[in-house]
């Protein structure tokens, strides 16, 4: 006989766990079926926890450089790999146990482990039981993509493969342009890696403002990432000692490779769920149409997070946001709860890192023309006035109209990951250039740029 709940989510990642968490405190009966054994989904488990932790301890071999510049007698030491990676797979560990053990039974939430298919669309089979539901959401996430077409690309890993890492690579190439090729590629090489980067004809953080993708990119290479933005690889070879050489189109190589990672994008988890069952399509990519109320075209059905079609944004706080919306809008009564996808902030932990806010200056002239007005400003921090290995940090302000409403904000360099939350609020509220003006600034700090511009 089935079990029946208010609400089943597919997949328990960020999306997954938020919107049965706040369907539960509405007092729905929820469940979350969940294909692997770690809960908590790509960003606990294989994203952007323990990315950061990287990033942090990429920081640090900066910062022991800088500390010799600043006066202190100290010999920059070399990582003990297996020592950083024990430390971060414990607090991984920690946080899935929580999952597991507190918040799923605090909020009174099953669990069902197994892989989710659609009987029919208030039916899910999992491990040869049915399980029946008023409202299914499909939070299913995605998996990195290693190409099928290269001969010999199982030789490398994807980012998956970079936390399984149990030492660190003498020399790596990390195929890819986008932010999660950028980020780890900036952490493999500060932790003193030799890296390279292959971007097979793509430029470098495609939907980015134009002034992010210039200055990260000359950061990259002053740091000693070697780049290859044109050559196209033909196959990958792994010699007799274990390593890896790459054999490009025009003839060329790149060989002694200890890895070669894989960032070319993700690809959805929603081929395999029986969504054929129920008559719902897929988009090309795999993504799922949804409305702005995440509603498919099938009713009771609904998708959240990086399958979403369109005006999906692949970020964990916009999953989260989406699920809390939606278990609000089914349950405690909100009918016109959703979310806005529009100025979404986000930062990338690139060295150095990236927050931005809102419109590109090229997306702005496109949808604004002549109405758009830019403010900018490059400068070298304080922090690097004695040290060696500098950064420059660059912003820009994106404004439109008589009033300089401000529709795009983006920065880059030291501390502007922590400053843009701040900034997005007074974005989002609708902020002009001459309320940035009107703020007295905070001095000496970076931030004070984004007021003062000129």
């Amino acid at each position: 006989m089935s079990q029946h709940y208010d609400l089943i989510a597919i997949g328990a990642g960020s999306g997954g766990l938020s919107v049965v968490e706040k369907a539960a405190k509405h007092g729905a009966k929820c469940a979350v079926v969940e294909v692997n054994d770690d809960l908590g989904g790509t960003c606990v488990n294989r994203g952007c926890v323990p990315k950061k932790v990287m990033w942090f301890a990429a920081n640090l071999a900066h910062a022991q450089h800088d500390a010799q510049d600043y006066g202190f007698a100290t010999v920059p030491g070399k990582l003990d790999w297996g020592k950083l990676v024990n430390k971060r797979d414990n607090m991984i560990g920690g946080i899935t146990d929580w999952y597991m053990d507190s918040f799923l039974s605090e909020a009174g939430i099953d669990l069902i482990q197994g892989q989710a298919r659609f009987v029919d669309a208030k039916t899910l089979e999992v491990n040869g039981e049915t399980y029946t539901a008023d409202h299914i959401v499909i939070s299913t996430g995605g998996r990195p993509i290693v190409p099928t077409d290269i001969p010999g690309a199982e030789h490398g890993i994807s980012s998956d493969g970079f936390f399984e890492l149990d030492e660190q690579p003498a020399k790596v190439a990390v195929v890819g342009g986008g932010y999660i090729a950028l980020e780890l590629a900036g952490v493999l090489n500060a932790l003193g890696s030799e890296t390279h980067m292959l971007h097979q004809g793509f430029p470098v953080l495609i939907g980015f403002d134009s002034l992010m993708q210039k200055t990260l990119r000359t950061q990259m290479e002053h740091d000693g990432i070697v780049f290859n933005d044109t050559a196209k690889i033909a196959s990958v070879e792994k010699q007799a000692d274990g390593k890896l050489t790459v054999n490009y189109a025009d003839g060329s190589t790149l060989s002694d490779l200890d890895q070669l990672l894989w960032a070319i994008g993700r690809k959805t988890n929603t081929d395999d769920i029986g969504l054929e069952n129920i008559g719902l399509p897929l988009a090309p990519g795999g993504f799922i149409d949804v409305n702005e109320y995440q509603e498919t075209s099938v009713p009771g059905v609904y998708a959240i997070g990086d399958i979403i079609n369109k005006r999906g944004v692949q970020l964990t706080p916009v999953a989260i946001a989406a699920g809390r919306r939606l278990g609000d809008r089914l349950f405690g009564g909100m009918k016109d709860r959703k979310l806005d996808y529009s100025l979404i902030p986000t930062v990338m932990f690139t060295h150095p890192p990236i927050g931005t806010i809102g419109l590109s200056e090229e997306a702005a002239r496109e949808k604004y023309g002549d109405a758009v007005k830019v403010y900018s400003t490059e400068f070298t921090p304080m922090y690097y006035s004695f040290v060696k290995h500098k950064a420059k940090t660059a912003m820009k302000l994106v404004v439109v109209g008589e009033d300089e409403k401000i529709v795009g904000c983006h920065a880059i360099g030291l501390g502007v990951d922590e400053m843009m939350q701040g900034f997005a609020v007074a974005i989002r509220m609708g902020a002009t250039k001459q309320d940035f003006d009107d703020t007295i600034a905070i001095h000496p700090v970076s931030a004070e740029e984004m007021v003062t511009m000129k």
